[in-house]
């Protein structure tokens, strides 16, 4: 049922953090590198994932076990089928439909008998039970299992404090938001309460989720669960957000931490590579090409694990690719997939076209260390937070192309905020889930592609204003994870939070000592 990477001695001492992510890509990836933190910092780890989310981080399991990390991965069941999902539907890049997500969400509070099963076999005299559970906000199921164990349930948030604190507000403003909007037919609006203008669109205000009864009670009871939590880890840093930071706890009344990026968690280049999942090109040739291009010049295009376009937009990508004339990696993920009928033709005689100075990746990329190469000058993104951070953390400018859900806020971070990138111009959101692939759907076209590349990767003196700022990021973020750095005290804290609250637990089961009685 387990992995385990622990040697058990003198395990009984120190804390045991059990931790559980929402079983996406994008949320188990920065969950590892927390779990990895912890051990360094001198905690016990275990980390729940399923058969075929563990299959993909096996290499991470086998270095982990290899280097002795106290660190458990423990196999849970996930009974896809019994509730109508497909056979091994596991993560939510798995899952085939729209219409199948909700399912899913709900599906996994099925994960908690197995777990709490789990937990009563421990022996305590080789693993002690959890001192504090850090689940994602979906994981909402966990708030009971904390109860149970009383213990302390912090959230670990995926997306930007800076979405975060924009959502809250939303949300507390909903009603006259939407008549707002309303008044505007449906165009762009400010959002109040911020520093800078901010401007939200219908569909961040009037979503899908908020339009359907079953959605908003799911939504209802994470929202819940969420005001239980002790605190909220957020994988982002104080020097990037620091007014959203400082808001977001008035807001909520909450202790929030900064613990990233988390991305800079140091290991080997080979490690790196395998983040997340064993990489679809051969490192070496990749990156052989990579050194013999000039600094900077290089763009990189992904739009990570879920987000999908048709051929038709995948097309009108490559053509503006292939105009720009500049050096690229892309990333096309829908044609490992088998799914985009005539997408494997299509690539081998764009691949023709632009050999030597371009090369297509058929599905996973070791994304990290590509950001990190001296080469790759610009990033063409989905604005997915892990991928913004990633960039972040590498000092690379992007272009954004959100899809869906906080993308669209992030797009707004990364642009009016930071001002370290340039917007593609899309407006509405992507349809999420495999079946995207179905209708050829075109929302940007090969010209807008050839100008914001143009924008991006030259852009004049407003262009080096913006590699200088991610420049400048990118030092700070490394400084925040450095001992001393924010992000480094921001996991102290949570540490120590966690034993002051196993010392106050401790004191009240001891048993009362009356006076004259020895």
């Amino acid at each position: 049922m387990s992995s385990e990477a622990d040697d058990c001695n003198s395990t009984t001492e120190r804390l045991h953090f059990l931790l559980v992510p929402l079983m996406a890509q994008g949320h188990m990836i920065p969950m590892i590198d927390l779990a990895r933190l912890l051990v360094g910092r001198g905690a016990l780890v275990t980390f729940v994932t399923t058969p075929v989310n563990l299959a993909r981080i096996q290499p991470i399991v086998d270095r982990a076990v290899a280097a002795a990390l106290p660190i458990r991965f423990v196999e849970l069941p996930f009974p896809a089928k019994d509730v109508g999902l497909p056979d091994g539907c596991e993560n939510c890049d798995l899952i085939p439909s729209m219409d199948l997500y909700l399912t899913f969400m709900r599906a996994l509070s099925l994960l908690r008998e197995p777990l709490e099963a789990y937990l009563r076999i421990l022996d305590p005299s080789r693993w002690p039970k959890p001192a504090c559970i850090i689940s994602d906000n979906s994981q909402y199921w966990t708030a009971d299992v904390a109860r149970t164990l009383d213990i302390p349930r912090l959230i670990f948030h995926g997306p930007s404090c800076f979405y975060l604190l924009c959502y809250l507000l939303i949300d507390r403003n909903r009603a006259e938001l939407e008549a707002e909007m309303e008044a505007a037919s449906g165009k762009p609006i400010l959002l109040p309460g911020l520093p800078q203008p901010i401007q939200i669109r219908k569909h961040e205000v009037i979503s899908f989720w908020r339009s359907n009864p079953a959605w908003l009670e799911f939504i209802e009871v994470v929202r819940m669960a969420g005001e239980s939590a002790d605190g909220v880890l957020i994988n982002s840093f104080n020097e990037l957000e620091p007014w959203y930071f400082e808001r977001y706890h008035e807001m909520t009344g909450k202790a929030i931490w900064p613990v990233g990026p988390l991305s800079l968690y140091k290991e080997e280049f080979d490690a790196k590579a395998t983040r997340g999942r064993a990489s679809s090109i051969d490192h070496k040739l990749l990156f052989q090409w990579l050194d013999k291009q000039e600094d900077g010049s290089v763009v990189f295009i992904s739009f990570g694990s879920i987000a999908r376009n048709t051929k038709a937009q995948l097309v009108e990508l490559g053509h503006g690719l292939e105009a720009s004339g500049r050096p690229f990696v892309w990333v096309v993920k829908e044609a490992s997939e088998g799914s985009v009928s005539g997408l494997d033709e299509w690539i081998a005689e764009f691949e023709e076209r632009v050999e030597g100075r371009g090369i297509v990746i058929r599905g996973w990329a070791p994304q990290t260390v590509i950001l990190e190469h001296t080469a790759v000058g610009g990033f063409v993104t989905h604005c997915g937070w892990n991928s913004t951070l990633e960039a972040v953390a590498a000092g690379v400018v992007m272009a954004t192309w959100p899809h869906f859900a906080d993308q669209f806020l992030n797009e707004q971070l990364v642009v009016n905020v930071l001002k370290i990138g340039v917007a593609i111009g899309v407006e509405e959101p992507t349809t999420v889930g495999l079946e995207n692939n179905k209708e050829e759907v075109v929302k940007v076209r090969r010209e807008q592609v050839e100008k914001v590349l143009e924008t991006l990767m030259a852009g004049g003196e407003e262009g080096e204003d913006r590699r200088v700022r991610a420049r400048e990021l990118r030092e700070k973020a490394r400084m925040a994870m450095e001992e001393g750095g924010s992000s480094w005290e921001g996991l102290k804290d949570v540490i120590n939070y966690v034993k002051q609250a196993e010392k106050e637990k401790d004191k009240s089961e001891k048993p009362a000592v009356l006076e004259g009685v020895r």
